[in-house]
């Protein structure tokens, strides 16, 4: 079996081409230093280990000896994780977009051997197909081209630098923050719109938590009752589809069709989070159970299959897995979820898998009726076909009787699959997407009432406090596997921690989660923020291996940098009235203007950000011990409501009072008195009467 220098990674994506014959290296000074010997160009392949596509690649061109053969002769071949490596990412992701109008993973460019790109794409097949070039092809014409014509490739790779600096730096003009931001984010929202089905544009589509996130705020705000239909149509049909995981919970990537019943089926820990959150928010502002529900089956999914016994959370499982044990080379996409007739009525028996079937639209041919690659063939991808009420009154049943059955025929089903072959888990932790899912669980521990949630999302944070947090330097890590933390954080990592910090504080009311996420933010400032410009670079400087340093500014399956950051500064100028936190969120937003002014869309959780700069933020400061029956009753009373424009802080003793005391003046007057809990509700630091008693708490709130 071949080995390469892969092998002594800690990332299950490098790891998977350990034994390639591929003589691959990991990004750093080795490979740069080989390249540079030997003046040869490198080729860069970055992906992440539940990638379909990244798969395919790797089973038709870097697993063969021919290609390798090329491969290793010509060029210096890196990977590269991208969860791990995001800067690098993001680097190499603007130039294959910018001159190819597209990207994906995995990604394939090729670089000078001071790492300047010069040729770039996606997925190439080992030879010439689907209109796509042949790799083999490929490689052999870069190689020949290095050869005869270096210095003109070189020549490029200078020009091409000097092409995406100057990109990267370039102002949108004309920016004006006011409230036609917002608007012209609802509107481009409304215009995308699918009425019937929910979601925005057609196939494929994804869930874009960032755009619910918006739609809340601004409904909010303009008292808008459409921006929250289309926010609740949309949670409600991708819950129903085969986007949603029906037996075991959780959401896959996204749809490959309009109506969210053939996804992809990995599952990506931030959506989880994400869409969590969501759901929470819609039960929120609705007061329908069912969002509650499936934000419920959601954490629950999480906690189960995606939780580290030390507290954090995996990354990702992947989508394809082994449809069947004895034969390991079948694999298939989605073949661990996907169900036959046949098997469905071994484990559930009639009339009950009639009703089964029928509910969740299983067919005796299969369901998936387009299926050119034939991998759903015959079989069933469950979705809610029909409601229980038309599935009773099909089978001249009672509801409720038809609800028992299947909630008593959904364990045995588990039990069958959890016999099949998982897909693969991608166990690395990441700060950043770690911080999505504690805010996810704080957010639960809340509005479900949910002591476990707390506990999961109080783990967590021991978790990357304790393994991802340098105490001197005050450095966060990115990402923790095998025992083993590394790589210096990036702005992601510090603004979506600190934020998860703020939301643990608002159920556990320990302030020195406040203070952590206060040291953090202004590690953040200090390392991130463009002084010159505004806005936030994603790495820190002094990474030689470095060609550009990028200013995220788009808010995709993730949040970009810049939205989180600026997000959880103008929260922490809140709490704490420190001109450091609510200056540099300003200077961000004013660089962001001109984008926000034209591109809302692009941005949404940055347009929220402007919803709450320009609102009037409420401060709900109760004081009186945590434990009291009222504390307890008007803590419920906020936690059911939404109230995105808000903080609330809890002052519990002598010591809290002058610990938040410092932060906010207008608390050194609020006395702490045992057994008694004393409400105050202000609006930029003015307060109403205080009051201690409950319906006139609900009063101020409304």
């Amino acid at each position: 079996m071949h080995s390469n220098r892969l092998a002594r990674e800690k990332s299950p994506y490098l790891l998977q081409h350990a034994h390639n014959p591929v003589d691959w290296y990991p990004w750093g000074e080795e490979a740069f230093e080989k390249a540079r010997k030997e003046d040869k160009p490198i080729f860069l392949s970055i992906g992440y280990s539940t990638c379909h596509w990244c798969h395919v690649m790797e089973r038709e061109s870097f697993e063969s000896e021919s290609i390798a053969a090329i491969l290793n002769d010509l060029f210096v071949p890196i990977k590269v994780d991208r969860e791990e490596r995001p800067d690098v990412d993001r680097v190499y992701m603007t130039f294959v977009q910018a001159t190819t109008g597209g990207g994906g993973w995995p990604m394939s460019v090729w670089l000078t051997p001071d790492l300047k790109p010069f040729y770039g794409g996606t997925y190439f097949p080992p030879d010439n197909r689907f209109g796509r070039p042949g790799f083999r092809a490929v490689l052999e014409h870069i190689g020949n081209a290095w050869k005869s014509d270096r210095a003109k490739i070189v020549e490029s790779g200078d020009d091409v630098i000097r092409q995406l600096r100057q990109m990267v730096r370039a102002k949108i003009p004309g920016g004006v923050l006011d409230e036609r931001v917002a608007e012209s984010c609802f509107y481009a929202f409304r215009r995308g719109f699918d009425g019937a089905l929910g979601g925005f544009g057609g196939a494929p589509k994804f869930p874009r938590p960032a755009q619910f996130h918006f739609l809340h705020r601004y409904a909010q705000r303009m008292r808008n009752e459409e921006a929250i239909g289309m926010s609740l149509l949309t949670l409600r049909e991708m819950y129903k589809g085969g986007m949603y995981d029906q037996l075991g919970g959780g959401f896959h990537r996204y749809s490959v069709d309009a109506r969210w019943f053939v996804p992809h089926f990995e599952k990506m820990l931030y959506d989880q989070a994400q869409l969590a959150v969501s759901y929470l928010e819609a039960s929120q502002i609705s007061g329908e159970a069912f969002y509650a529900g499936v934000a419920r089956e959601t954490l629950e999914y999480v906690l189960r299959d995606m939780t580290d016994g030390g507290g954090g959370f995996y990354s990702a499982e992947d989508a394809d897995s082994v449809i069947d044990p004895a034969d390991p080379k079948h694999k298939g996409e989605g073949a661990f979820y996907i169900w036959d007739a046949r098997e469905l009525e071994e484990v559930v028996r009639k009339p009950e898998s009639d009703w089964f079937a029928y509910r969740y639209g299983v067919a005796p041919g299969g369901n998936v009726l387009d299926d050119p690659h034939g991998e759903f063939r015959g079989r069933n991808i469950l979705h809610q076909a029909h409601g229980v009420e038309e599935t009773a009154a099909r089978f001249g049943q009672t509801p409720e009787g038809v609800e028992r059955a299947l909630a008593a025929a959904i364990p045995r089903l588990l039990e069958r699959r959890a016999a099949r072959v998982r897909p693969h888990l991608d166990d690395k932790v990441l700060t950043s997407w770690n911080g999505l899912m504690i805010s996810a669980f704080a957010k639960g521990a809340q509005v479900l009432g949910e002591a476990r949630y707390q506990r999961a999302a109080e783990d967590a944070v021991r978790f990357v406090l304790g393994h991802m947090y340098e105490k001197e330097s005050g450095i966060l890590l990115r990402r923790w596997r095998a025992a083993e933390a590394a790589i210096p954080g990036f702005l992601d990592d510090y603004a979506l921690f600190a934020t998860a910090l703020l939301d643990l504080y608002e159920v556990n009311f320990d302030i020195t989660l406040l203070e952590q996420a206060e040291a953090l933010a202004r590690k953040l400032v200090s390392l991130f923020e463009d002084t010159a410009e505004g806005g936030f670079f994603s790495t820190a400087a002094g990474d030689d291996s470095l060609v550009l340093r990028v200013k995220d500014d788009y808010d995709g399956a993730e949040p970009s940098g810049n939205s989180a950051a600026v997000n959880v500064l103008l929260r922490l100028g809140q709490i704490t009235g420190d001109a450091l936190f609510t200056g540099a969120a300003g200077r961000a937003l004013q660089a962001f203007a001109g984008k926000l002014s034209q591109h809302a869309i692009t941005l949404p959780l940055m347009a929220a950000a402007y919803l709450y700069q320009s609102g009037k933020p409420k401060q709900i400061i109760l004081v009186g011990g945590r434990d009291s029956e009222m504390t307890r009753a008007m803590l419920t009373a906020v936690h059911g409501r939404f109230l995105p424009e808000a903080i609330v802080l809890l002052v519990d003793s002598e010591e809290t009072r002058q610990r938040l005391g410092r932060w906010l003046g207008v608390i050194r007057d609020m006395k702490f008195e045992e057994g008694r809990t004393t409400a105050y509700v202000c609006e930029n630091y003015t307060c109403q009467m205080p009051v201690s008693d409950l319906d006139q708490f609900i009063k101020l709130l409304e």
